[in-house]
């Protein structure tokens, strides 16, 4: 076998000199407080149960897809599904891909054009930023959830009218892109949604938002906070999937049947990958049957039955989190301190709850005694999220006890306070 190349293997060293180099974890039987499955329908027995109940209902005996959409992978579930989301989604079409990852660089990679300009919030998930490396259109970032800095940003790159509104210059063609996320990945906040829509329409931009770990959490349905905020028509694309709340696999691009065309002939993660087989695409509509509810009693209404879980076990994370308090020692100052367990914590109304504890070293031992007490939580380190902004990340499922999120705050509190 021919050896990893030098540069490469240098690089894999210093990773490890970094204390940064990353591993597959092992499987565990930790109390979950890291995985996206928000609902628990990943592990769902009925749902299970459904999806083959809809592939044998359909006559539907096949393991794989055989092909590309645009070949012989495009079959009849394909369209059900699609129908489905634009109904459950308000939006005109619906187009599905194999996954966030491949929605995301399909996307960003064929549709700014050049000659267009692509304004990204600064902390927008990676497969965005891989998606608008692919592409030739300008891009800037602003800062996270600073309409503001989008505002400066966007005067920089453009023109000012006598009257202080923004214009793209008369002789320009190119088409201006907002991109930012109605709840981010790594900070578990959210951005002014409205506030992003009205600077898109005065300035006539195109706002594009990924709602990966909103679907699920917002709404009575769990529409998203797009459609929860009403805005839905007021923004050029969505982005939707199915591996967090949902509890399955895939992804999907909502907008306009105009789009879907151009993502058809022009999304190169669509055209050139196998389609998904049969069987994730049943799972998917047996979660959004499930989340729509219409043909089920309502014993069986697991989804919306568990969204009301999971606000609740939002609620409950926040107030706990305002009930404890830190005794910190301060020997550089010989004092102590009484701070807010809270303050460490950004703030989250969604299932994602991060508790700041800057240093890779520092929140790596933190986590370790976590998991050795029973529970699942995530250290995040550097380059992950930037230097010095290192953090436990927490997620809220539904099928989280009041017990034992009171059990894990403690934890942390203790160890906090005793490094």
């Amino acid at each position: 076998m021919t050896r990893l190349p030098k540069k490469l293997q240098d690089k894999l060293v210093q990773r490890d000199v970094q204390n940064t180099l990353r591993h597959l974890p092992e499987a565990n039987n930790l109390v979950d407080f890291s995985s996206n499955d928000y609902l628990g329908l990943s592990r769902d027995a009925k749902l299970f149960q459904r999806a083959s109940q809809l592939l044998a209902e359909r006559g539907i005996l096949q393991n794989g897809a055989t092909g590309s959409r645009l070949l012989s992978g495009n079959h009849s579930l394909y369209s059900e599904l699609e129908a489905k989301l634009s109904e459950f989604h308000q939006t005109e079409s619906a187009l599905v891909f194999n996954s966030g990852y491949d929605a995301n660089i399909g996307f960003f990679g064929s549709v700014p054009q050049r000659g267009d300009v692509v304004f990204y919030d600064e902390f927008i998930h990676a497969s965005i930023r891989d998606g608008i490396k692919m592409g030739n259109a300008k891009a800037y970032k602003f800062k996270h959830n600073d309409i503001g800095d989008l505002q400066r940003k966007y005067q920089i790159e453009f023109q000012r009218r006598g009257d202080d509104s923004i214009e793209i210059p008369k002789s320009s063609t190119g088409v201006v892109y907002v991109i930012t996320e109605s709840v981010f990945s790594m900070d578990g906040d959210s951005p002014e949604l409205k506030a992003f829509v009205r600077f898109c329409q005065k300035n006539r931009c195109h706002l594009v938002v990924d709602e990966a770990h909103a679907v699920g959490v917002f709404g009575i349905n769990g529409q998203g906070l797009v459609q929860t905020l009403e805005l839905h028509d007021a923004v050029f694309a969505r982005i939707i999937t199915f591996g967090k709340a949902v509890g399955c696999h895939g992804a999907a691009i909502l907008g306009s049947k105009n789009l879907k065309n151009y993502l058809v002939n022009f999304a190169r993660s669509l055209i050139y990958t196998t389609a998904m087989p049969p069987h994730s695409l049943a799972t998917v509509l047996a979660s959004y049957e499930n989340l729509t509810a219409s043909r089920l009693t309502s014993d069986e209404q697991i989804a919306q039955n568990q969204i009301v879980n999971l606000s609740e076990t939002i609620a409950y994370f926040n107030h706990k989190l305002k009930l404890l308090h830190l005794h910190l020692e301060d020997a550089s100052k010989a004092s102590s301190s009484d701070d807010g367990l809270d303050s460490y914590f950004i703030p989250s109304v969604s299932a994602i709850h991060c508790c700041v504890l800057p240093g890779n070293e520092r929140v790596r031992a933190i986590s370790e005694k976590i998991q050795k007490a029973g529970f699942d939580v995530k250290a995040i380190l550097s380059p992950t999220v930037p230097k010095g902004k290192e953090r436990l990340r927490i997620c809220l499922h539904s099928f989280n006890t009041h017990e034992e999120i009171d059990n894990v705050l403690q934890t942390l509190s203790f160890c906090i306070q005793n490094p």
